[in-house]
């Protein structure tokens, strides 16, 4: 067998990481490598820089709406709203079980998300782990329905704490899937969390590119309730250092200026 150096592996992974353009899946390198480890970092470097929160942001009918809507960091929250018009162009179907039969549009993810909730259900499939996707794309308009429901039963600010505004919702990017298992009832409650599948996810999605975007403890920072079922697809990197220095996608994101 032919013997790769750690420059050569490491070269080769960035450079399918910059063609694959905003899908980032792997670390960034100092340019005590080589220079095509060099070009993967700066790249990486830039691609952060223009994905900072305060250059994807700009006010449109009095509505701070984000700009970088097709990036898999793209920051979506209570101060920052998709178009209302805006729907991912690469949605389709990832080949993971759901707890639902039928077609829905909520089966659907952008395809780079998609791709790797295969792996990640494959990889909890190989470990004995039993789960199952419950909703991923939403539309503005389902979004709306959904919220303006909540709100009707539970008023607005507490609707608002576990459900997003149309427009402010992760579901709408395609980046996101909501996940559970038998054991919760394929709800989603925070007791996910304490189940053997909802720890298996925590300790194992960022190595397929997703974070639990609502921490627990971690609401004065995203907005939201502890959803120990919510990934968001970020890729492999992003996901790792989010998750290891238990940061939320604000934080890092924000650092880069």
């Amino acid at each position: 067998m032919k013997s790769f150096t750690r420059k050569s592996i490491i070269s080769t992974i960035l450079i399918g990481s910059v063609v694959a353009g905003s899908a980032f899946t792997t670390f960034p390198i100092t340019s005590s490598l080589n220079p095509v480890a060099s070009a993967a970092s700066s790249s990486f470097t830039q691609f952060l820089h223009d994905n900072a929160p305060g250059r994807t942001i700009k006010t449109i009918k009095n509505v701070a709406t984000v700009t970088n809507v097709s990036s898999t960091v793209v920051l979506v929250n209570k101060k920052r709203n998709l178009p209302s018009t805006y729907a991912p162009q690469d949605l389709v179907v990832p080949n993971i079980p759901f707890s639902f039969s039928g077609s829905s549009p909520k089966k659907q993810m952008r395809k780079v998300a998609a791709t790797a909730i295969e792996k990640l259900f494959a990889a909890a499939k190989k470990d004995g782990i039993d789960i199952k996707a419950v909703s991923g794309y939403r539309s503005y308009a389902t979004q709306k329905s959904i919220f303006d429901r909540n709100a009707s039963i539970k008023g607005e600010a507490v609707a608002n704490k576990t459900s997003a505004r149309p427009g402010q919702s992760e579901h709408q990017t395609g980046l996101a899937m909501d996940i559970s298992s038998a054991s919760a009832g394929y709800d989603l409650q925070q007791s996910f969390g304490n189940t053997k599948e909802g720890k298996w996810l925590k300790a194992n999605a960022h190595k397929y590119g997703f974070i639990i975007r609502y921490g627990k403890d971690q609401e004065k920072l995203t907005g939201y309730s502890y959803e120990p079922w919510h990934v968001r697809y970020v890729g492999v990197y992003i996901a790792g250092e989010v998750t290891n220095q238990k940061l939320t996608l604000e934080q890092y994101l924000e650092r880069a200026k």
